[in-house]
């Protein structure tokens, strides 16, 4: 069997997947934030209370914010700042006296749709994420594709392609840039943009006001739905034209927005570079479960959990 955990800023996740991909154990606790210790002792808690309720040892699989860099082995660009520059892998294989695998949390997403969920058999996928921020992950032939940076699949801080003038020279970025996607594509920059037009203060709504207000008829709000479609189509476009994946799956808020399903595809032909696009945008199958569930298919099917060999991150 195969412990999932998904490492969140609030929430800490565990399942245990059986070799069907049915679900023997879940329990949800909070992540004791600003605290690394805390966080460690968690994560070895929850593993215990897994595998005490299925009654022998499993793999550890583990999503994260951020990626262990390459470079120093210590976490980085991990939105839980208390995690930046710590060997967390290293930490858990210590206390947990085995190895363990860790991926973005992004990644986790796309592995899990790739193995049993929307995108099930599909040779390349890429998962998005939208919500507070903008992430994604690829998978090739069952794969998780991290590369040499560990920052594959980290669209959401390239730049707006095919900007307007008016889209110039975009809103600032935590990274230190203007105008990437993610101050576009997030939730708050949906907010944001609505805001804007409507004349409300942004501080006050959300990405899944807007999303409801457009349902409820609201002008401004459908149109900064429409201008979120054009541009989520444009992101998409360069992925497409990169990695020319099968299937994009959407997850976080932005996957419950059912117009983008029908409104994104129409505009992709007009940034493609083909005369068709067959690539499917669909919806996750497993929903907020899917990265807790990509986290415990990091590791194959039939792997034991005993030894101390490499884990082959």
């Amino acid at each position: 069997m195969r412990i999932g955990i998904d490492l969140g800023g609030t929430k800490i996740e565990g399942i245990v997947l059986d070799d069907t991909g049915a679900v023997r154990f879940r329990e949800r606790r909070a992540t004791p934030r600003g605290d690394y210790d805390g966080t460690i002792e968690a994560l070895v808690d929850l593993v215990a209370a897994a595998e005490m309720a299925i009654g022998h040892t499993a793999t550890v699989g583990i999503g994260m914010p951020g990626a262990i860099s390459p470079a120093t082995g210590m976490v980085k660009n991990a939105n839980s700042t208390w995690l930046i520059g710590r060997t967390l892998d290293r930490d858990l294989e210590a206390r947990l006296g085995r190895p363990v695998r860790l991926a973005n949390d992004a990644n986790c997403f796309a592995l899990s749709e790739a193995s049993d969920g929307a995108a099930a058999g599909a040779p390349v996928v890429f998962g998005v994420i939208v919500g507070t921020g903008c992430g994604g992950g690829v998978v090739v032939h069952g794969h998780v594709l991290t590369g040499p940076n560990a920052i594959a699949g980290e669209w959401g801080h390239n730049p707006l392609p095919w900007p307007a003038a008016d889209e110039l020279p975009g809103p600032e970025c935590y990274c230190g840039k203007r105008g990437c996607l993610e101050t576009y594509l997030s939730g708050p920059g949906l907010a944001r943009d609505y805001a804007a037009c409507a004349g409300v203060d942004p501080t006050k709504i959300k990405g899944a006001t807007v999303v409801a207000c457009a349902a409820a008829g609201d002008r401004h709000a459908i149109a900064a739905l429409d201008r979120y479609a054009h541009r989520l189509a444009r992101g998409l476009a360069t992925v497409i034209n990169t990695i020319d994946p099968d299937v994009i799956v959407l997850g976080g808020g932005v996957s419950n927005v059912t117009m983008l399903y029908d409104a994104v595809p129409r505009w992709l032909d007009q940034f493609v570079f083909s005369d068709h696009v067959a690539t499917r945008i669909v919806p996750p199958m497993h929903g907020d479960s899917s990265g807790v569930r990509g986290a415990a298919w990091l590791w194959p099917q039939g792997h034991q959990a005993t030894g101390l060999e490499s884990p082959g991150r």
